[in-house]
């Protein structure tokens, strides 16, 4: 089957339209809807060209502490020879439209949708659009917190299509994930999937757990149990979750429901404030 990828265009909508929204913030979790993803709400960064984002996650003291999660928006010609400007951040690149060029070490690359880069923290790398058309991705970032006895990750090249999703126990495998990075590889801090709902499919419990989790929609709708609400959620929206949040799902249909997911993993919990 062919996956669909939501990409955000922005625009603004009309002084005819309710202001009532899905948007809320909240001391566990927080929902943006692809309608707050508008050309006022873009940012911009250094050293780079015909570009704009939505910074949909960011670091906050008492909030979401590990990450920050852009959505780039890189118009024909576009791009930068400097992306990343911190040597100790990690990123995952994800590609839901258009071709992005992107050049690691000697190696070059053209990511199409559903493209993934994991680029470790201290390699350079350029990326451009040489293409007709607007460039969308997705790009997370993160400290990386090294271990003394592991290397560090090898960059690694993807795409959701050429990768068999791993079905979850006694489901059918109506509730599947995509991975990236093989999960007994400790040298990775953070994973990057894509989870795979088909209609009718549910997470059957209340999930509670240490990971910190941003979920964009990528692909239909369901009811997404957050904290103590049911919020419904649709295709170019975003949630973003602190740890423990108590969360499930319900996806009812008519199609499937699709989301690409961070968390961190493997690292024992700082007990005093990261260097």
């Amino acid at each position: 089957m062919n996956n669909s990828y939501y990409a955000q265009r922005g625009g603004h909508p009309g002084q005819e339209q309710l202001l009532t929204d899905r948007a809320v913030f909240t001391d566990a979790y927080a929902v943006l809807p692809k309608g707050t993803m508008r050309d006022i709400t873009t940012s911009f960064l250094p050293f780079w060209n015909e570009t704009r984002l939505w910074v949909i996650a960011r670091p906050l003291s008492g909030f979401a502490e590990t990450f920050s999660h852009y959505i780039m928006d890189v118009q024909p010609g576009g791009g930068s020879d400097r992306p990343e400007t911190d040597p100790e951040a990690q990123g995952v690149l994800f590609v839901v439209s258009g071709e992005a060029t992107l050049s690691v070490g000697d190696a070059t690359h053209v990511l199409t949708p559903g493209g993934y880069a994991y680029l470790p923290a201290g390699n350079a790398w350029t990326l451009h659009n040489h293409g007709t058309d607007a460039l969308s991705f997705h790009w997370i970032r993160k400290a990386y917190q090294a271990v003394d006895g592991l290397d560090a990750p090898d960059v690694l090249i993807l795409n959701e299509n050429d990768i068999a999703p791993t079905p979850m126990p006694g489901t059918d495998g109506k509730w599947a994930t995509t991975r990236f990075v093989d999960p007994a590889d400790l040298r990775h801090d953070m994973h990057v999937t894509v989870v795979t709902f088909e209609p009718g499919a549910v997470i059957p419990f209340l999930e509670t757990h240490v990971m910190e989790h941003g979920l964009y929609v990528l692909e239909g709708k369901a009811a997404y149990r957050l904290n103590t609400d049911w919020v419904e959620v649709e295709a170019g929206d975003y949630m973003w979750l602190r740890a423990f949040c108590p969360q499930a799902c319900y996806a009812g249909g008519p199609g499937r429901f699709r989301y690409l997911l961070y968390k961190d993993v493997n690292r024992h919990m700082p007990l005093r404030p990261l260097r």
